[in-house]
């Protein structure tokens, strides 16, 4: 088949990374895959090296200083679509897959992946939202809480095809051959608790810096780390806030930024915990990574993250209980690392190429089926 996957970022979101891993997936299983993405910021290329199998159409979008959230939105629409249109009209695509609401508003009819659904206040936001959810021709959601969330909003039926993950690399990064990495992240940090995803209201980024008071009192050697956080949305208004109650609460956390792909297995690894409390998920990649490096997961207590991760991570809802839980991950506590790497390398990317490939083909003929599949029943079976 001929596949054109479309992400509207270069960066490493988490969709982003679910692009590309599936193009190389699919690529390995001899289809022409071609990612397109908006190059912002003058990027040429993503944020790590894509197998050369894989092509890679970057499209250019340059920034403007004036320019608000609702109009970047949709000239980032306006700008994919153009370039996606001309190259459609030379280079017909089996199947065009958009990967959210800006790809799916901008390529015209599509498969699309529901990863999570937001809530949003800014008109071309709730716009772009609600079509790329409506108008695509089947869709896929990586968890069986947004499917039903999909059904409960727009009556329509999503079939779920579980996320994957890069198990071995981060299981790697946790073993012999990753020692010295792991060492110099704990040399500069010493312990630390590890939130990816940067600094944003819906990774419960305040949440988080209230429970880390609670755990500094009786373990002031721990450090609080921030890696990632790249995005098109103007959080500057919660960041100001994060920032101010650091200062009330006497924190000194570290804020890493976007953290270099190959970096990031071992800074994960040598975490002495990973604290996941999103206030909204689709899946959880991150703590699946984590998971698969043997590190310790506590993860807000929310329904997808209880179908994704089973018992595998200990859950809280609150700062005290987020605190309390973290304090038990780093004695080493909770439960314990070999059900976690066991759920990882489960979600193999080659499957959930597989699965997909079998939902194109059923598109093709008419189908969106709903239904939910147990990517662990398939593990291993190609």
């Amino acid at each position: 088949m001929r596949i054109a996957q479309v992400t509207y970022s270069t960066k490493p979101r988490g969709g982003v990374v679910h692009t590309l891993a599936l193009s190389e997936a699919l690529a390995r299983r001899g289809h022409d895959v071609t990612v397109w993405t908006l190059g912002r910021d003058g990027d040429r290329a993503f944020f790590r090296d894509v197998d050369p199998a894989v092509d890679v159409r970057v499209v250019p979008f340059e920034p403007r200083d004036d320019e608000g959230v609702g109009g970047r939105i949709q000239r980032s629409i306006a700008t994919m679509r153009d370039a996606f249109a001309a190259a459609r009209a030379e280079e017909a695509h089996d199947v065009v897959h958009a990967q959210d609401c800006i790809s799916a508003n901008a390529v015209g009819p599509c498969i699309r992946t529901i990863h999570h659904l937001d809530e949003f206040t800014t008109p071309e936001l709730v716009a772009c939202h609600d079509a790329a959810v409506r108008e695509p021709v089947a869709r896929i959601c990586v968890s069986a809480a947004v499917a039903a969330d999909v059904a409960v909003g727009w009556g329509l039926h999503p079939t779920v095809i579980p996320n994957g993950v890069d198990a071995a690399r981060f299981r790697r990064a946790s073993e012999g051959a990753g020692t010295e990495a792991r060492a110099a992240w704990q040399r500069t940090f010493g312990r630390y608790v590890l939130a990816l995803g940067g600094i944003e209201p819906r990774k419960g980024s305040i949440d988080l810096l209230e429970a880390f008071a609670h755990l500094h009192r009786t373990q002031p050697d721990v450090r609080l780390v921030f890696g990632g956080g790249e995005t098109l949305f103007d959080y500057r208004g919660y960041r100001a806030d994060f920032d101010a109650r650091v200062t009330e609460l006497g924190l000194d956390p570290v804020i890493l930024g976007v953290v270099d792909d190959e970096a990031l297995p071992s800074l994960v690894a040598a975490a002495g915990a990973l604290a996941f409390v999103s206030t909204k998920e689709g899946f959880g990649l991150a703590a699946m990574e984590a998971l698969a490096a043997g590190v310790p997961v506590v993860a807000r207590d929310l329904p997808v993250l209880h179908e994704v991760f089973g018992s595998t991570v200990a859950y809280a809802s609150d700062p005290v209980t987020i605190a309390d839980a973290l304090a038990t991950a780093l004695a080493r506590g909770g439960p314990g690392p070999e059900a976690g790497r066991s759920l990882a390398a489960a979600h193999d990317w080659d499957d959930v190429a597989r699965l997909h490939e079998a939902f194109y083909r059923a598109a093709g003929e008419g189908g969106d089926h709903g239904q939910a599949i147990d990517l662990a029943d398939h593990h291993g079976a190609r």
